[in-house]
Formats: structure tokens, C-alpha cells, sequence
């Protein structure tokens, strides 16, 4: 797993020469999987929506795949763009969780991506309520379900 986290930070520190960009790479392990973040103030890696973020990390994954032979669950983040987002999607699931636990009724959310939804069921689930994703993608959302 180390080793995951090895590859993409070469991989991602000769991107970066190629490019001209500055930044610092660290990586650690948590839960199992190798995160690497790049620490730069080039908001040109991250992109619209994390779109550019999204792809470097799809590339880094095909990197550590082609070095290792094994998919990588590697996670990329850059000019900590994961972990703010992170705390938006945790406050709005707090939002969700009080608006359910005052009306007993279901709230829906709006739209988001696999990595997005998984942050708000985790949410939801440490605050001991259930939830669901519903819909097909890309238009997939999380609903937060009142206790039964």
C-alpha cells in the first residue's frame, strides 16, 4: 500500500515538471488505502467541480496499475481541495440529519458523485440514522431516512 503511494508521487512529481507547476507531495496510509496530496497553490490541477483532480487521480491509479498490476483505490488530493469539500458534505449531511430527526420525513439531496455520497451515508450512519442512495447516475442522490 505504501508502496501505491510511492508510484503516484513520482508519477505526479514528473507531471508536475513536465507542467512547471509547483508543489509538495506527501503521502500516508489510512484505512487500507494510500492517499497522496499534492500541497500547491495551482488551482489549474484541481479544476472546475474537481474535474482536472478527478482525472490526475484516474491517471495516478493507472500508474500504480501498470507498476504493480493490481486497481488502485488510491486518493489524490490537491491544494486541499478533498478536504474542504469533505467538510461542506459533512456539514450539509448535518443539516439533513437535524431536518429528518425535527420532521420524522425523509430529505433528498441533491445529485453527487460515488466518492461524495459515501462521505454523507458516513455521515448519516455515525449520527445512527439510515440512508439510501436512489436514482441513476449521474443524477444518483443520497436520501437520509428517519429512524424506523
Amino acid at each position: 500500500m505504501n508502496n501505491e503511494g510511492e508510484i503516484a508521487a513520482d508519477y505526479l512529481e514528473e507531471l508536475l515538471d513536465i507542467a512547471d507547476l509547483d508543489g509538495d507531495i506527501d503521502t500516508f496510509n489510512e484505512s487500507g488505502r494510500a492517499h497522496v496530496s499534492v500541497i500547491t497553490d495551482a488551482e489549474v490541477l484541481v479544476g472546475k467541480d474537481g474535474e482536472v483532480l478527478d482525472a490526475l487521480q484516474e491517471l495516478a491509479r493507472l500508474a500504480v496499475m501498470t507498476e504493480t498490476g493490481h486497481r488502485s483505490r488510491l486518493m489524490l488530493d490537491i491544494a486541499g481541495y478533498r478536504d474542504k469539500q469533505r467538510r461542506q458534505l459533512q456539514d450539509l449531511a448535518g443539516d439533513a440529519i437535524a431536518d429528518v430527526q425535527s420532521t420524522g420525513e425523509p430529505v433528498r439531496l441533491s445529485p453527487m458523485n460515488p466518492y461524495q455520497r459515501k462521505i454523507v451515508h458516513d455521515a448519516v450512519a455515525a449520527a445512527g440514522l439510515s440512508s439510501e442512495s436512489e436514482g441513476e447516475e449521474p443524477r444518483r442522490r443520497v436520501v437520509v431516512l428517519p429512524k424506523a
